[in-house]
């Protein structure tokens, strides 16, 4: 695929949508340790279940006004009130099961901070603070331990392939494509 700015990027980025250039460039497989941004990326892969990542990253910028810009505290305290509010803003995915984890989601995310002083530290305790590196990946025995261990904590819509999606967009797995400009990005070869 020809870029106009003549770097080749993975296949899945859309060379039409400028924020999903950025979101390529700037955010996906780039290490993440701020708990307020893993609580940001999982609440968005959470709504991504059964869509497209380029559709959740189209209504990032309304799912942040409407979560209070993704502020814990906020979401956890959350009634039923407020989540019909959520389920009529037409400007999210308006999803009432997905709207329902967002909120027990952050409850249990919290515990999990308390339990190992950050969600950081839990989420990058999996691999001894390394990044892993492999390609081409829907699932793996990582994201499966992961997704596991969420699930018997309660979490929800953290199967498997949403867990690995995470793992990518916050960097603890590095996917990017064979000939994509941030392929080796931080990794010694």
């Amino acid at each position: 695929m020809e870029w106009t700015d003549g770097k080749t990027r993975c296949q899945w980025a859309n060379p039409k949508n400028d924020k999903y250039i950025q979101y390529h460039d700037k955010e996906w497989g780039v290490p993440l340790y701020d708990d307020h941004k893993l609580f940001e990326m999982l609440v968005l892969e959470s709504f991504q279940a059964g869509l497209s990542w380029e559709c959740v990253l189209n209504k990032r910028e309304d799912f942040r006004k409407a979560f209070d810009d993704f502020d814990l505290e906020k979401v956890c305290a959350y009634d039923e009130e407020y989540m019909e509010k959520l389920r009529e803003n037409p400007k999210i995915i308006r999803n009432k099961l997905k709207i329902h984890a967002a909120v027990a989601n952050a409850n249990i995310f919290r515990q999990i901070q308390k339990e190992y002083g950050s969600f950081s530290d839990y989420i990058w305790h999996w691999t001894e603070r390394k990044v892993i590196y492999e390609k081409g990946l829907a699932y793996s025995e990582l994201s499966d331990r992961i997704s596991k261990d969420l699930k018997k904590r309660g979490m929800k819509f953290v199967g498997t392939t949403i867990i690995y999606a995470y793992l990518q967009a916050i960097g603890v797995i590095n996917s990017h494509e064979d000939g994509c400009f941030l392929e080796y990005c931080g990794k010694s070869v």
